[in-house]
């Protein structure tokens, strides 16, 4: 067993398995069950995904329906190895019966049908955040690839205000700057990035600037540093991963900042990582960097537990 946790913020595993018609258990993508017992305690958020750009012939809600019922499914025939965890409490029992943590989330609300009524069903079946928009702008926002200049509507202003209501953390990662102010202006809980990088070290939109990642601090939020070459930059490598890292500590990130891997949602990873079972070289490496051990628990666990369970 490896003798660190995982908490990891995102990952496309779960629409990965839909397509491909593959389980949790094992498969060939970037993370399944079997490699997530090696861990000390393994949590994962999945997240329900599909482009809106090309709908199915019943609609975006009725695939939210279909993967959602994968996920239940999958829960039911791994329950052996798993827990769909929608509580503190149900985060403590995986880990002391040494079961994966499994959670929810919906990578734009367009699988909704960016309806606000709809945020009560998300949060019946458990869903712990919502991003706004995918790359595609909706009636909520603009994204940061489409009408990057537009801000939350008055339709996007009351989903996050009942997204909030139900105690569904709103992520903004693929949002447009516009749509990120305005939430930052109005929001009442704790903002997510579920899985985004640092736009100082690398000037992509997905990223982050510094006045972002202070306004998502000061919410007791979290930020999931993305493993994916184009949004780290430099030469994509680990020292790639670290310097995101590193800048988002010296913004005194040290409780806000964790891992969101973009697993199965990436097709190009840094030299040396084919998947969660090579997060063991990140940790060997902060210890070569004499990293604190409650700093590592923070950032590859205890950070996100806090911003989703403890707010």
């Amino acid at each position: 067993m490896l003798p660190f946790s995982l908490f990891d913020a995102h990952c496309d595993t779960l629409s990965r398995c839909s397509r491909l018609d593959c389980g949790l258990r094992a498969n060939t993508g970037h993370t399944d069950l079997t490699r997530g017992m090696q861990f000390r305690h393994y949590a994962q958020v999945f997240a329900v995904f599909r482009d809106g750009a090309s709908p199915p012939l019943d609609g975006m809600f009725a695939e939210f329906t279909r993967q959602t019922d994968l996920f239940f499914q999958q829960m039911r025939e791994n329950a052996d190895w798993v827990i769909h965890c929608r509580s503190r409490s149900d985060l403590q029992q995986a880990a002391a019966e040494h079961k994966a943590a499994a959670l929810l989330s919906v990578e734009g609300a367009e699988l909704l049908e960016c309806d606000p009524g709809r945020i009560d069903i998300a949060a019946e079946l458990g869903v712990c955040m919502i991003n706004l928009t995918w790359n595609r702008a909706n009636a909520l926002s603009g994204s940061h690839m489409e009408e990057a200049e537009r801000g939350l509507s008055l339709q996007g202003k009351d989903f996050v205000r009942r997204a909030q209501e139900a105690g569904i953390l709103v992520d903004v990662s693929h949002l447009s700057d516009a749509g990120f102010w305005d939430l930052i202006n109005m929001t009442q809980r704790p903002v997510v990035a579920s899985h985004s990088d640092a736009r100082v070290l690398s000037p992509h939109t997905r990223n982050l600037t510094d006045d972002m990642f202070r306004a998502i601090r000061d919410t007791g939020g979290f930020v999931g540093i993305n493993f994916y070459v184009p949004f780290l930059g430099r030469d994509g490598s680990l020292d790639a991963v670290f310097a995101h890292l590193e800048h988002f500590l010296d913004l005194d990130g040290e409780e806000t900042v964790g891992f969101g891997g973009d697993w199965d949602g990436c097709d190009l990873l840094p030299a040396g990582v084919a998947g969660i079972q090579d997060m063991e070289k990140i940790y060997q490496r902060m210890l070569q960097r004499n990293y604190s051990q409650k700093l590592i628990d923070d950032i590859f666990y205890n950070n996100l537990k806090r911003t989703i369970f403890e707010q």
